[in-house]
């Protein structure tokens, strides 16, 4: 049965790293937002206003895209961040437009974990984008944990 894998957590949470290991299970395809935002539209991605517009043409484009995978029988690892309940509400759509079960991956990692994992994530130079800690704090702002009303499949992963 083709899985629709979701991933939540604040940025260096270890989303990505997770959505590889998801994506080694068979018939199952990773689609990453880095890797699309930044073949196209790094040039226009300078604030969270940026963001917020680049990903949602991404969105726009790439979820029917992803019904369709799911319909021909192919699980989808879904590497965008579902930090809001706007986003899994969109995320939760696919599931359902496809008929195919979801899990909400949650990756409940303290701060201070995701800002020394972001720090030594910058100082690589081996991500797609450099994020500074006001960004980190602007993003987490709008950050929502899912919760039981969403009624997702969650799988919570702590450190």
């Amino acid at each position: 049965m083709p899985t629709l894998y979701l991933l939540c957590g604040k940025i260096a949470a270890g989303k990505s790293t997770l959505a590889s290991r998801l994506a080694t299970r068979p018939a199952t395809l990773l689609i990453s937002e880095d890797h699309w935002t930044s073949a196209l539209f790094a040039e226009d991605l300078k604030t969270i206003d940026d963001y917020a517009r680049c990903s949602a043409r991404l969105r726009a484009a790439m979820g029917p895209h992803v019904v369709d995978i799911l319909r021909h029988g192919l699980s989808v690892v879904l590497d965008f961040p579902a930090n809001t309940v706007a986003y899994r509400h969109w995320m939760r759509s696919l599931a359902d437009k496809a008929g195919v079960s979801h899990e909400l991956h949650y990756l409940d990692v303290p701060d201070a974990v995701c800002r020394q994992r972001l720090r030594e994530r910058n100082a690589s130079r081996g991500h797609q984008f450099q994020v500074s800690e006001a960004e980190y704090d602007l993003f987490s702002s709008h950050f929502v944990p899912p919760g039981p009303a969403e009624e997702f499949n969650v799988v919570v992963h702590t450190v």
